[in-house]
């Protein structure tokens, strides 16, 4: 299944990565959902927006613990590095991410849309200006934004808040370039980004799919279903595609 993986990679003309939280469990950053996920330790409510603007400190407070003092530690694992080496190589043309954990960028790919923003930047939720985290700082909580003194929240799209732009528009023009589609790491449950590989096999791309178990995507519409580990399935693939 590898092989045929690597085959309709070197036969594509568009080939786009979409990725999900399960990518990045093996960097150590657990999934949202599941019985392991965040959201059997913490109650979701403090990145509900309404939540945020009422209670910034509350919500700041598990924000840092979470996205920052511990996901911030995270580094590249091999399924990233493989997809910014595919990119070096011209066989991935942009990676679409779920994830906004920054570990693309990390690694070194260079387009890519995080359809679900980043936590490297922070916004302002009265005057929309942007700074970088690093400028910022998170030593003193909730962080204030330079130009009008109010809250910063971070860059991500929180609960009850739209998909940014231009990012939702590039990941849905993708579904019309691309011939190949490959899934890693995401389960297909997350409205509306679930609906962007189904818009990509309605156009008539192939589905690859890099998962551990089969998800929403499998029996409905993917072409090639590759059972793993991310990073052990993408070193494979990385590896067949070097002709090795």
């Amino acid at each position: 299944m590898i092989e045929k993986a690597a085959e309709l990679i070197k036969n594509a003309k568009h080939i786009t990565a979409f990725t999900g939280a399960g990518i990045s469990v093996e960097s150590g950053i657990p999934p949202f959902r599941g019985k392991d996920g965040l959201w059997s330790k913490f109650d979701p409510i403090f990145l509900e927006i309404n939540y945020f603007h009422q209670n910034p400190l509350k919500s700041w407070e598990l924000i840092k613990e979470i996205f920052y003092d511990f996901f911030g530690k995270a580094k590249p694992n091999a399924a990233h590095l493989a997809l910014a080496e595919m990119e070096k190589r011209e066989l991935l043309n942009a990676v679409i991410t779920q994830n906004i954990d920054n570990l693309h960028q990390k690694a070194g790919s260079k387009e890519i849309y995080e359809f679900h923003g980043n936590s490297r930047n922070l916004v302002c939720t009265k005057c929309g200006s942007k700074f970088p985290v690093s400028e910022i700082g998170l030593n003193k909580l909730p962080p204030k934004c330079k130009k009008c003194g109010r809250v910063l929240k971070p860059d991500f799209v929180f609960f009850g808040e739209p998909i940014p732009e231009p990012a939702r528009t590039n990941s849905f023009a993708e579904t019309k370039k691309a011939d190949v589609f490959i899934l890693i790491g995401t389960t297909g449950e997350i409205m509306p980004a679930s609906m962007i590989p189904y818009e990509a096999k309605n156009n008539g791309a192939k589905i690859i799919e890099v998962n551990t178990k089969p998800s929403n995507y499998t029996k409905s519409i993917t072409d090639v279903f590759l059972e793993g580990k991310a990073t052990e399935i993408m070193g494979e693939l990385l590896g067949f595609l070097k002709g090795k």
